[in-house]
């Protein structure tokens, strides 16, 4: 074929394409994230193609209610040497090895632009959940995850009154790296903004400017609308896949109305937090059925030094980030193009929120751990 021809054939193909109706779930298209002026390459069509990649071991987890080797057990000796006390809900403690340390030296600091570097100190500590090795928060009653929220306020107010970051994240599942399977999350709090906070933090704030409302909040209005990317409300809560998500079955936990930090909280809005992680981690080990894992965490306004200013457009909110993609044991991989070009996505977030929606909030393997119809209706909208 001549270059000639095939400019031809590729101007003819252009066209025809053209006269085609745009469909988000069969056509490529990019979308915009305002959080982080970013963008995000959606590829529905390529959820068509056979897998011939990677396929993760699906572990059945059947752990028992105590384990004499774990260290997060209650009564078990830490590498450290320390003894996990007997605790009855949560606990937490510092890190026996953190990444951040309260008292280290500073660097000095380079005249040279490209070779600069920060002080950076810190207090990193692990939280657990539980006292018992075989629950998760989809397994927990309502009442045991508001003493996890409880606990978590608790250590934003005394972190948060020294440090300017306070980030809860939680890795489960050990496709996400976590290698200890008691339920537990950590807590890292930093002298200083990290990257993904210091983005969110500015494009919060000129979005706040230009429009005189909260970002978050006029965006969950107008998904509560549209109705095509909720995967579940309550009487304070929503959740839903982002517009721009990323993570395959990504999900937001967005409150319905203007709250800056977790402490400003009410007891009401902790426990239909509460029940709104329950569902949405049951309908998660429901959809793969198996012990769904993800990486998760809490965004509000920045703390320390900053606590006691005003942050009308800081809006406060969770971000669940989970890798399987088509099964238990095939997940999204962020290689390539997303690490040197931009991230890119199959499933549109549509076809996820609507699978996840449609899922019941009953768990598959452990249905007596499930809401009860009088939590329902006391938490629903």
């Amino acid at each position: 074929m001549s270059a000639s021809t095939g400019d031809r054939n590729s101007l003819k193909n252009g066209t025809e394409a053209l006269k085609e109706e745009f469909d988000p779930t069969e056509h490529q298209h990019i979308r915009y994230n305002p959080l982080k002026g970013e963008w995000v390459l959606v590829s529905p069509h390529r959820m068509k193609r056979p897998w011939g990649g990677q396929i993760e071991t699906d572990i059945e987890e059947n752990l028992p209610d105590y384990d004499p080797d774990n260290p997060l057990c209650p009564g078990n000796i830490r590498a450290s040497g320390q003894i996990t006390p007997i605790y009855e809900n949560t606990y937490s403690f510092v890190n026996d090895f953190p990444a951040l340390l309260e008292s280290v030296p500073s660097p000095s600091k380079s005249e040279d632009e490209l070779f600069q570097m920060d002080a950076a100190r810190g207090t990193c500590k692990v939280m657990c959940f539980h006292p018992k090795s075989n629950v998760t928060i989809a397994l927990m009653k309502t009442s045991e995850i508001k003493e996890v929220v409880k606990r978590w306020i608790f250590e934003m107010l005394e972190l948060g009154e020294k440090w300017t970051w306070v980030q809860i994240f939680e890795n489960r599942g050990a496709v996400m790296g976590c290698s200890n399977s008691h339920p537990h999350c950590q807590i890292w709090a930093s002298s200083f903004l990290p990257n993904e906070a210091k983005i969110k933090d500015k494009y919060l704030s000129d979005y706040y400017n230009r429009n005189k409302k909260p970002l978050l909040i006029d965006y969950v209005q107008k998904e509560l609308f549209k109705k095509e990317r909720i995967v579940l409300e309550n009487r304070d809560w929503v959740v839903l896949v982002p517009f721009w998500a990323i993570w395959p079955y990504e999900t937001m936990v967005l409150p319905k109305k203007q709250i800056s930090r977790m402490q400003d909280l009410s007891e009401s809005q902790q426990e239909s937090l509460a029940a709104t992680m329950k569902i949405l981690c049951t309908k998660y080990d429901n959809l793969f059925h198996c012990s769904f894992p993800y990486s998760m965490g809490w965004h509000g306004a920045p703390t320390g030094p900053y606590v006691k200013q005003d942050y009308p457009y800081w809006t406060f909110h969770g971000i669940y980030l989970p890798p399987l993609l088509r099964s238990a044991t095939i997940k999204k991989h962020m290689v390539g193009y997303e690490l040197l070009a931009q991230a890119q996505r199959d499933l549109t977030p549509e076809q996820a929120a609507e699978k996840l929606r449609n899922l019941s909030d009953t768990h598959y393997k452990y249905p007596e751990t499930s809401l009860t119809s009088c939590e329902i209706e006391k938490y629903s909208k």
